[in-house]
């Protein structure tokens, strides 16, 4: 670690109460404090950025020595990235409007009947896409809740547990949604990982801090956290 003394590291996220949260120019929630863990324990400083998902991973996609999370780990994105640490665990499904009883989704097939909204770039969209669903993207999870609320879409994809902190973001009850059908394919972990042209010794660095911090108390209480 001699040769560059804290570098300040280029992290970009996308807003998903409630791992990733943002008051004012501050990021928070529970996977940020996962990153900022390892980050600090790495001795390194990190600029931390939200922005739309698609833009994020187009970034992360295309600069040196930056970074992403919550970034599904998938066997199609395995050579495309540094994977770093688990983050955050995602069991995600269809979630409806709960006034919406002509919407109802027993399996993944009949969902096809109904228009989906899911994020540019976010491993719902791929998923759906290559299941040849019926799909509006969006940038952000911010704009397909509103677009659910504005019964644009049928259905919208997100995590059971974090509809309480979207809800409270937007201003509306979380009873206004129901989760109603789990895919099996969206049950997966989030990465902070890194673009493949990271500076090794920075790569090494923050992959030996996780290995540290890994086994922590916090560490496994925020990784749980809903």
């Amino acid at each position: 670690m001699s040769s560059f003394a804290q570098p300040t590291l280029v992290v970009v996220t996308e807003f998903s109460p409630p791992h990733q949260t943002q008051i004012g120019n501050k990021v928070g929630g529970f996977s940020t404090d996962i990153v900022t863990m390892i980050v600090n324990e790495a001795n390194m400083n990190a600029s931390i950025s939200i922005y739309p998902w698609a833009r994020a991973y187009q970034m992360v996609s295309r600069q040196k020595n930056t970074l992403i999370y919550s970034l599904a780990r998938t066997p199609e994105r395995e050579s495309l990235f540094h994977w770093i640490a688990p983050v955050v665990h995602f069991k995600l499904g269809f979630v409806k409007l709960a006034q919406r009883d002509d919407v109802r989704v027993n399996n993944t097939q009949q969902a096809k009947h109904y228009k989906i909204a899911v994020q540019r770039n976010d491993l719902a969209y791929t998923v759906l896409h290559n299941h040849r669903f019926d799909l509006l993207l969006t940038p952000d999870i911010q704009n397909s809740y509103h677009l659910l609320l504005a019964k644009k879409v049928d259905l919208i994809i997100d995590d059971e547990n974090y509809i309480p902190a979207m809800s409270k973001h937007i201003g509306v009850s979380p009873d206004r949604f129901s989760f109603i059908y789990a895919i099996d394919e969206l049950n997966v972990d989030g990465y902070l990982a890194a673009n493949l042209d990271i500076d090794p010794e920075i790569l090494h660095a923050l992959q030996q801090a996780f290995l540290k911090i890994k086994d922590a108390a916090k560490y496994k209480a925020l990784l749980e956290a809903h």
